[in-house]
């Protein structure tokens, strides 16, 4: 299942605030509803929030060619800071609006008309890459799953988080399509429950063996030995390795080092932020905390005890196993060894 439909003019979102109960489409035809389409976590996952920015973008750049040149150029840069403006720890988005910005620098002699088509098909290649990528991810996980491997994940790293296949999810399928039998322990991930709503939606679509359990249960199952491996998805890698990811993937390292469990993190190369030396200069995007208060419009907390909702943290380095990306895997991750990946 794809969370993004592009016509060549507008961009339809799946809100994925509304599964698996509903599956409605959002269209989106102004930058506008792009940017709130992101804010509000009607797509989410940091390569489908990148390739979400990149067609935001190009929907504006359609929109703005009845200005001047220089209005134009302009008006794009408005877009753009609008885009970025958004969510601020997933470095995908920033990396795709970096890349438009780019294009658009290293194009300004074209006519308006012109440089909106460039703009359009560059939204249209960042989409298509992903994919692509996320297969190789797929590919270079494989080695790292056994047989029969009882899986923990956390949140959603699958189609829903990407434009197609997945991060995480796409070594699972992955290791499913090569036949290893594996089956999944998913996080329910509260408080959005992206792991109970999005990823064992996923999977059981896809016929892989899925049980849902509460984020308060990992360390039992572990205990257990219920656990083979865990793989995560990420949001931004610092150049040292540290990885941030929704919130709770931290508690989940910290169990699974105890336990002598693999702790992998699977994430496109457009997900490390080199100019980061380290995971303490990642900042953690700070949600409503009506989001942990209500659920399904219910109240959980009492009236006047506050909640907190940082939405990601960050699992130290020495913490992963190993981090898969699209150029190869880094096993035992340090600055010297992601930098080979550049």
């Amino acid at each position: 299942m794809q969370p993004l439909r592009w016509d060549g003019k507008t961009l339809s979102v799946l809100d994925q605030t509304l599964l698996p109960e509903q599956e409605v489409w959002e269209t989106c035809d102004h930058y506008e509803q792009v940017a709130e389409a992101i804010e509000k976590m009607k797509v989410r996952g940091a390569p489908a929030i990148g390739a979400t920015a990149a067609y935001g973008i190009a929907i504006g750049a359609q929109g703005g060619v009845e200005l001047a040149k220089g209005e134009y150029l302009a008006y794009l840069e408005a877009v753009c800071e609008r885009l970025a403006r958004t969510r601020p720890t997933a470095v995908n988005l920033f990396w795709a609006i970096k890349r438009m910005r780019g294009l658009i620098a290293e194009n300004g002699d074209l006519d308006v008309k012109e440089l909106a088509g460039l703009i359009t098909r560059e939204a249209e290649l960042v989409a298509e890459e992903d994919v692509e990528l996320n297969k190789t991810i797929g590919r270079n996980g494989l080695p790292l799953i056994p047989q029969d491997a009882r899986i923990l994940t956390h949140c959603n790293t699958g189609s829903l988080a990407t434009v197609d296949y997945g991060t995480a999810l796409g070594v699972i399928r992955a290791a499913q399509e090569a036949g290893r039998n594996v089956s999944v322990y998913a996080d329910e991930t509260r408080p959005y429950l992206q792991g109970a709503r999005l990823t064992a939606f996923e999977l059981h679509r896809d016929n892989i063996p899925v049980t849902v359990v509460t984020d308060s249960m990992a360390g039992y199952l572990m205990q257990q030995k219920m656990v083979d491996l865990v793989i995560v998805g990420a949001d931004r890698i610092a150049a040292n390795g540290d990885a941030a990811n929704k919130i709770g993937t931290y508690s989940l390292a910290v169990l699974a080092k105890h336990h002598g469990i693999p702790f992998y993190v699977a994430a496109p190369m457009s997900t490390l932020d080199y100019e980061m030396e380290s995971g303490d200069e990642i900042e953690i995007e700070q949600r409503s905390s009506d989001e942990v208060v209500f659920i399904g419009g219910k109240r959980m907390v009492p009236e006047g005890v506050p909640a907190l909702h940082p939405a990601f943290d960050v699992t130290p380095h020495h913490l992963i196993t190993a981090i898969i990306t699209d150029r190869g895997v880094v096993e035992n991750p340090t600055t010297a060894a992601m930098s080979k990946l550049k």
